[in-house]
């Protein structure tokens, strides 16, 4: 039972990872197989040189990803990228010593020149324009932060049904231009949770609000749970896992930074320890531990309950299909998971493997 179950929380890992890359599918993935045939061709590429665990990979991993949005039509360009630890021969060959290792390949050649430039998608797109005779803009998403103001303010940031954060900032503020992308991408993270809004306001422009909410200097952040409109102030980090961290615990969020859920989401500890008796127990005995996780269930509100409803339908089911229909409806899921489906049904499916590893 215990080696199965490691096999799934394997699996699980696998698919966030296959998760992420399905939304990096605007960078060609490059390998032994297909390096040559597509780079040092008739087109002009950018390669990274990346391994998994590096942090600075990860931190460029959304700036690369929107660089190869950007570039996506580009008949004379490539974005790729290179996994250096599946692909060791292949980054030995070409010098790569460090990661992340950004090289252009100017078209036709497969002697490349280093990128030593900040590692931002504006710098990147600049130089790749200038590299490739290109003129591509940089595709600029629609913003998930809210936008705040004396209209809608008091609507959003103290509505006792949302947890919000605000960043109090000024347009001329050099720091506030600094946080601007990572702020970005936490709101992007959490933008699946309808409880938890992530805004900021122009308190240079509304300056009432600076005043009331004691903010004298910029970047100002401060916290707005469901329990304390009064607002709380943010003294945390301001990297993007610094973020992710607070809110994950102060709004009971699993979300990573790239704004998956974690094996962590839809958990309930409680309902967790009934699960491994009900597994244990036989009969007549099960049916009884059923009733009291029902009673368990009806206990709980907000997203727990929901979550319930799950255990319980993972329950019965096991009842009713036997002893492996946990195994087969992980599976089912996990073949789902690897097709492209919205975020919406992303979530949810991950919130019943998730229940149902608890189960097998």
């Amino acid at each position: 039972m215990e080696g199965y179950t490691r096999q799934i929380w394997l699996a699980v890992a696998t698919l966030t990872l296959l998760a992420v890359s399905a939304v990096a599918d605007d960078v060609l993935v490059l390998s032994e197989d297909n390096f040559e045939k597509e780079v040092g061709q008739d087109k002009g590429a950018l390669v990274e040189f990346y391994a998994p665990w590096c942090g600075h990979c990860k931190k460029l991993a959304p700036e690369y990803e929107k660089l190869g949005a950007s570039f996506k039509k580009a008949k004379s360009v490539l974005i790729a990228k290179v996994d250096c630890d599946e692909h060791k021969s292949l980054c030995s060959k070409y010098g790569v010593s460090g990661y992340p290792t950004l090289q252009w390949f100017p078209k036709g050649s497969l002697e490349p020149k280093k990128y030593e430039g900040p590692r931002t998608a504006e710098a990147l797109a600049e130089y790749v324009n200038s590299e490739g005779g290109t003129n591509v803009k940089l595709a600029i998403p629609p913003s998930n932060v809210v936008v705040l103001s004396t209209e809608n303010f008091d609507e959003i940031v103290l509505d006792e049904s949302k947890d919000v954060l605000v960043e109090f900032y000024a347009p001329w503020c050099g720091h506030c231009k600094n946080l601007a992308p990572t702020y970005e991408k936490v709101a992007t993270a959490f933008k699946s949770e309808g409880e938890v809004v992530i805004a900021n306001l122009d308190a240079d422009k509304y300056k009432d609000y600076a005043e009331k909410y004691g903010v004298s200097g910029y970047p100002t952040l401060k916290f707005f749970p469901k329990g304390n409109k009064a607002g709380e102030d943010y003294d945390g980090g301001r990297d993007l896992e610094d973020f992710v961290t607070f809110i994950n615990e102060k709004c009971g969020t699993s979300r990573d930074a790239n704004g998956q859920l974690t094996s962590k989401a839809g958990i309930v500890e409680s309902l967790d320890a009934l699960v491994k008796e009900f597994i244990a127990a036989g009969g007549d005995e099960k049916k009884a531990i059923y009733s009291r996780l029902e009673e368990e269930v009806a206990k709980l509100n907000g997203s727990p309950a929901r979550y319930g409803k799950i255990y319980l339908k993972a329950a019965k089911n096991s009842m009713e299909k036997g002893a492996e229909y946990p195994k087969k409806e992980i599976e089912r899921l996990q073949r789902m998971l690897e097709k492209s489906i919205s975020p919406t049904k992303a979530d949810e499916f991950t919130l019943k493997k998730n229940i149902l590893v608890a189960f097998a």
